[in-house]
């Protein structure tokens, strides 16, 4: 059984992979929340229909992103100027959802919800990669390859957690490459694995032919299953 870790890190694919109203994920600015636990809370709301079609998808665009930072996150739904009313109002082309008020005054608009979802970090569950590579892991005992997408912002510690689908003695393998011990607590680039995708898209290389390939080597005392 891999040792158990709070993952810091998501690419978009796993984002994608929640997108049910039993397990839904959704992504901006940078951050991955599950807002399973706000869909359950709201089973049957109207309000919920543009959460749920966003499920497993990057909604940013949802959101103002100037003066947005990770020093000071603080998320701030977009707004527009209603040609009706003359004030400003949120912006949600894609339909009025969860903590968002009606556009007029309403005497069934329950404003004691507290903090708004979007602004609420008990949904985070980690960032969102801003630069996904792919990486090909050769065992050199079994001789057995595999092609792993990772987050650039990860270390080979992380990376390891990654691949224990594959195999659950990871930690029982010395890393390389090139012939040259990975240091675990670094990343991919700080262990000089570059990342050459662009490169490749410039010259018209196929990068799945060209992966950096990190060559795994046994141990002699395995790690418990």
């Amino acid at each position: 059984m891999a040792p158990s870790y709070k993952q810091r890190y998501y690419t978009p694919v796993e984002v994608e992979q929640h997108s049910s109203s039993k397990d839904l994920w959704v992504s901006f600015l940078g951050k991955v929340y599950n807002l399973t636990p706000l869909v359950e809370k709201n089973a049957g709301d109207i309000l919920l229909k543009p959460i749920l079609n966003a499920g497993g998808k990057d909604i940013s665009h949802w959101f103002n992103t100037n003066g947005t930072n990770k020093s000071d996150f603080d998320p701030q739904i977009r707004t527009h100027i209603d040609s009706r009313t003359g004030c400003e109002v949120p912006y949600t082309p894609q339909g009025r959802f969860i903590h968002i008020p009606p556009p007029y005054p309403s005497g069934t608009w329950a404003s004691d919800f507290g903090t708004p979802w979007w602004k609420d970090e008990s949904y985070c569950i980690g960032h969102l990669s801003a630069k996904t590579r792919k990486i090909r892991i050769i065992n050199t005992l079994t001789s057995q390859e595999h092609t792993l997408e990772v987050c650039s912002e990860e270390t080979l510690e992380e990376i390891l957690n990654r691949f224990y689908k594959y195999n659950k003695h990871a930690a029982s393998y010395t890393w390389k490459y090139n012939g040259t011990n990975l240091t675990m607590t670094k990343t991919l680039e700080q262990n000089g694995v570059k990342d050459e995708d662009e490169e490749f898209y410039e010259l018209n290389f196929n990068e799945e032919d060209w992966l950096p390939a990190i060559h795994i080597y046994f141990n002699d005392d395995l790690t418990e299953a």
